[in-house]
């Protein structure tokens, strides 16, 4: 049986745009009609653009169009300092590029969200990046003698999720947006893998917007232009991955390791293999590493360190005596 077949029995839903177009393309490597791939090299990371151009395209990924961006950078996983500053520079260059795609000026206010939940460490990243960057509207306010000309307003807010605020998250931007009116929104989430070795090692940045809770198949209303009336760029890191993948993966590698077993993995198969093995969860299970702590305290300083990069180039020009971690 194919991945995307098993996957599709199993419920397994994949955030990142690139590993739903590598498995469209499958073994035959035939390019999807109406989407386009990009790729770069760098010394710590490999950087892969895929655009959805028309409906076509958008009808075959199941995504709206737009571009997303994906780093792949495996020593995201690891304590590694200048790596991960290297990485941080590498975000905040490709966020300028969305930001200029949508002629965000340099001066332009930006409203920065992170969405999750600050309790289920997993789903903490977005509440977490929050943290991990400097906010400047309230400054520009109330004392904007201290602030260097041409600094940028920046707003930010962990709105939580509904299941402890009894409110749409899109319901607190849109209310959030219409009072402050800001020229983009910036939506921070984790997100869900389709392979394992994905988990904390790579970004996904697009200028599509999000829809929290997708990847466990607990979809919410849709944060995107549409919603909220302004262009929203979300950054995704995965910090879980379905069971049915680690299933599908082992499975996979008893194959190749007795290729004389005659192991069949027909859709009657899967069907039961997947109901009796994730009975007890309902059959979705999602998963994530021991270490997630650590790991999404470092994806939060990486995803900080860009924004301010990208947000706040007046007050690094001119070595503002603020806080910017």
């Amino acid at each position: 049986m194919q991945r995307a077949e098993f996957y599709q029995l199993a419920g397994v839903i994949l955030d990142l745009a690139v590993e739903a177009h590598a498995l469209l393309r499958g073994a035959t490597q035939q390019e999807v009609p109406g989407v386009r791939e990009d790729k770069e090299n760098y010394p710590n990371a490999a950087v892969t653009t895929i655009t959805i151009m028309n409906a076509l395209g958008e009808q075959a990924m199941g995504k709206p169009q737009g571009t997303y961006i994906t780093i792949d950078a495996p020593a995201l996983r690891f304590e590694n300092p200048p790596v991960h500053e290297e990485i941080a520079g590498l975000l905040a260059r490709k966020l300028n590029l969305l930001l200029q795609k949508w002629n965000i000026g340099p001066a332009d206010p930006v409203l920065v969200v992170g969405l999750g939940n600050w309790e289920a460490t997993p789903d903490s990243l977005g509440p977490k990046v929050i943290n991990q960057f400097t906010v400047t509207r309230h400054l520009l306010k109330y004392v904007p003698q201290n602030m260097p000309p041409g600094t940028r307003p920046v707003s930010a807010l962990a709105p939580g999720v509904l299941g402890t605020t009894g409110i749409e998250t899109a319901e607190i931007l849109k209310g959030v947006v219409e009072k402050t009116r800001p020229r983009v929104l910036i939506a921070i989430d984790a997100l869900a893998a389709g392979d394992l070795q994905r988990i904390g090692s790579s970004i996904q940045i697009t200028d599509t917007g999000i829809s929290p809770g997708s990847g466990v198949g607990n979809q919410r209303t849709g944060i995107n232009q549409q919603t909220m009336g302004i262009p929203v760029i979300a950054i995704g890191i995965p910090t879980v991955v379905h069971a049915g993948v680690i299933i599908y993966e082992a499975l996979s590698q008893i194959q190749q390791a007795f290729p004389n077993v005659n192991l069949q993995l027909d859709q009657a198969v899967a069907q039961n293999l997947t109901r009796n093995v994730l009975a007890p969860f309902g059959g979705n299970l999602t998963v994530t590493p021991k270490e997630v702590d650590d790991l999404v305290h470092n994806l939060a300083w990486v995803i900080g360190n860009a924004l301010n990069r990208t947000l706040h180039t007046t007050l690094l020009q001119a070595k503002a005596a603020i806080p910017l971690h």
